[in-house]
């Protein structure tokens, strides 16, 4: 992969994209394509930071034919769920086939506009001077604790889901985990697998659980095909489909959701994608619990029930976008912290930022930040 470390940063405008996510990948090479140039600026010091952190057993959701970014498709040997190191792999790759011009540790720290161009504060006192800015730096951003009751008196062991990366320093355990969306739900089945003793998941919202794929046919072909349909009919549909494909769980604790699928999805929630955890659950190997209220040194206090003294506690309590130090000053993030335009439109009152990766779209996110990217090559190509 060339490193541009080295390079004079020099103050000729380009369109700087900030992280070599898949996302600030993706609009460089469209951007590329088009006779744009486009400098990628990554805090860390290799592409695909964020992907090189997630648990070992972890596989894209979403299927390769689908997941490629523009210009590269995913190789076919990856298989259809492609993993973790494959990602990995294909990123890397990907800044090599598109010769992007790619500058490792340098960090973005705050943007300003100046005139119809935009100041870039970067590490090392840097001043970088371009025409447009995209932000790529992602949706797992900064891994995020609840603030519980507690918790700083507690004495067991605590950890965030970003910390985890496989079952073996648990085995033999009693663990928590905290959070039932993907992240909680895959390291739920990855520890019963991996040999812990006891596994219990937290749940406060009960979520939708679909199968990945069914005869062939995978969920997010599915969530591209009713994006723009009426919610009400999704939920209705989705509702219908649930009830066919999933097996009640209510004897075991995990009642059917009360709100529709597509309703969540609007709210930011996408359903979990069933990886083993349907199973672990029917057959006790993992056992559901009502949401953590507090901690009081050993003891982890649940909704309505007993303390319980696990062992470890994993929390995939999410992540924050931490998008207000570099552009909060600019109005342009809506008070959950998320950008309110992303892909091509640009903010009314900052014309020449852009914004991709900040969404969870249920058609899946790689191929959406592939059409943002062209997208918004198309728009600073004009």
């Amino acid at each position: 992969m060339p490193d541009h470390r080295a390079m004079d940063l020099t103050n000729d405008r380009p369109v700087y994209v900030i992280g070599a996510g898949p996302g600030g990948l993706a609009v460089a090479a469209a951007l590329r394509e088009r006779g744009v140039r486009a400098v990628v600026l990554e805090k860390s010091e290799s592409v695909g930071a964020s992907w090189r952190g997630h648990y070992d057993r972890l596989h894209l959701h979403t299927t390769r034919r689908l997941s490629g970014l523009p210009g590269l498709p995913m190789p076919r040997r990856f298989g259809r769920w492609v993993s973790r190191d494959d990602v990995v792999r294909y990123l890397e790759k990907y800044a090599e086939f598109h010769e992007l011009e790619l500058v490792t540790g340098v960090e973005v720290t705050r943007i300003e506009p100046a005139g119809s161009d935009w100041v870039l504060h970067a590490s090392g006192g840097r001043l970088l001077t371009g025409r447009a800015v995209v932000v790529a730096t992602g949706f797992n951003h900064t891994p995020r604790l609840p603030d519980w009751p507690g918790l700083d008196t507690y004495t067991g062991e605590l950890l965030h889901a970003s910390a985890y990366r496989d079952a073996a320093p648990y085995a033999g355990k009693d663990v928590l985990v905290v959070g039932a969306g993907n992240t909680g739900a895959e390291i739920a089945v990855d520890l019963v697998e991996g040999g812990a003793a006891r596994v219990r998941l937290a749940i406060r919202t009960v979520p939708h659980i679909v199968r990945r794929s069914t005869a062939g046919w995978p969920a997010q072909r599915t969530g591209i095909l009713v994006r723009r349909l009426p919610v009400r009919l999704v939920d209705k549909a989705g509702g219908l489909v649930g009830r066919i494909s999933v097996p009640d769980l209510s004897a075991h604790g995990l009642p059917r959701p009360d709100t529709g699928l597509y309703s969540r999805v609007k709210q930011g929630a996408i359903p979990v994608q069933d990886v083993g955890l349907i199973e672990a659950i029917r057959s006790g190997r993992v056992e559901v619990v009502t949401a953590v209220e507090s901690f009081d040194e050993s003891k982890v206090a649940l909704a309505g029930g007993s303390p319980i003294a696990p062992d470890t506690v994993i929390a995939a309590t999410g992540y924050t976008r931490a998008l207000e130090p570099l552009v909060g000053h600019l109005g342009v993030l809506d008070d959950r912290g998320r950008p309110l335009v992303h892909g091509a439109r640009a903010p009314k009152q900052a014309p020449g930022l852009y914004f991709t990766g900040f969404t969870n779209p249920i058609s899946g996110m790689f191929r959406e930040m592939a059409l943002d990217a062209r997208k918004i090559a198309k728009a600073l190509s004009r």
